[in-house]
């Protein structure tokens, strides 16, 4: 059977309490209990960074698991030529996913697009609100009727 995979969308900029720790920490572990092996990240944000660390605590302290964590660059160009910030050494890949458009202006979204069609669960920090991009993902993955939680209270 082929590992599932699990996608994170939240705001760059969130408020990190004790409750969304142990939210997101539940929300990874029914992740994994449904089959996710392979979690995708796609961003630099406070909702993304939170995930990775506690992520990589849960890999560390389950080797047996087999975690992967998989960064998506937005272009193919980003394969070759890596922000300084990206480590390679915190994935297990870097990956570029082939979206259905690929125009400069809205090159995230359709990155997100093609994360949320690849993924079989997709978790969530996104408030309702016209210029959020992780809100605009959730419509997205609604309207696919992916397995989804969105952890914004």
């Amino acid at each position: 059977m082929q590992d599932l995979i699990c996608s994170f969308f939240g705001h760059r900029e969130i408020e990190e309490t004790e409750e969304l720790v142990e939210a997101l920490k539940t929300e990874i572990f029914n992740a994994i209990d449904f089959g996710c092996r392979v979690f995708y990240f796609g961003g630099f944000g406070a909702f993304d960074t939170l995930c990775h660390k506690i992520l990589t605590k849960i890999m560390i302290e389950n080797a047996e698991l087999k975690i992967q964590r998989v960064f998506c660059v937005q272009s193919e160009y980003h394969l070759r030529k890596r922000h300084k910030y990206l480590k390679a050494e915190n994935y297990e890949d870097i990956i570029y996913l082939n979206p259905v458009f690929d125009g400069w202006y809205k090159r995230i979204y359709f990155r997100n697009c093609a994360m949320i069609d690849a993924s079989d669960y997709v978790i969530f920090y996104a408030e309702n609100r016209a210029d959020s991009g992780a809100y605009k993902a959730y419509q997205y993955a609604v309207k696919k009727k992916k397995n989804l939680i969105n952890l914004y209270i």
